[in-house]
């Protein structure tokens, strides 16, 4: 079945273990429940997570159907992976070690309560 609204956040500069802690939190919860979840937690990456939502309910309200805001809930949050920044730090004796810069995709789905 479609979702009501989705919205879609990509190439976010944080690894996706970080991000999953928060979305967990929020995935199965009412609109509002997640908005105020994720104003008092104290992950920075929880302000990016915050955005995604206000888009997802803003898409709600543009669409076709007439929507209840209040009704709505996440029906789907999944974080994936993203493509890795490579980079290299120099060491001793001529030597490198690599660094991995992570990103990731945050993805919410918004449905109603029926």
């Amino acid at each position: 079945m479609n979702p009501v609204s989705k919205a879609t956040l990509r190439y976010l500069k944080t690894s996706a273990q970080k991000t999953r802690l928060v979305v967990n939190q929020i995935r199965g919860k009412t609109a509002n429940e997640a908005m105020s979840i994720l104003r008092f937690t104290r992950k920075h990456v929880a302000k990016d997570v915050e955005k995604v939502l206000k888009s997802a309910i803003a898409n709600a309200k543009q669409g076709e159907r007439k929507v209840d805001v209040d009704s709505l809930y996440i029906s789907r949050a999944f974080v994936n992976a993203g493509p890795m920044e490579k980079r290299i730090r120099h060491r001793a004796m001529g030597r490198t070690f690599r660094i991995l810069k992570r990103s990731c995709h945050v993805t919410l789905h918004l449905d109603e309560k029926r």
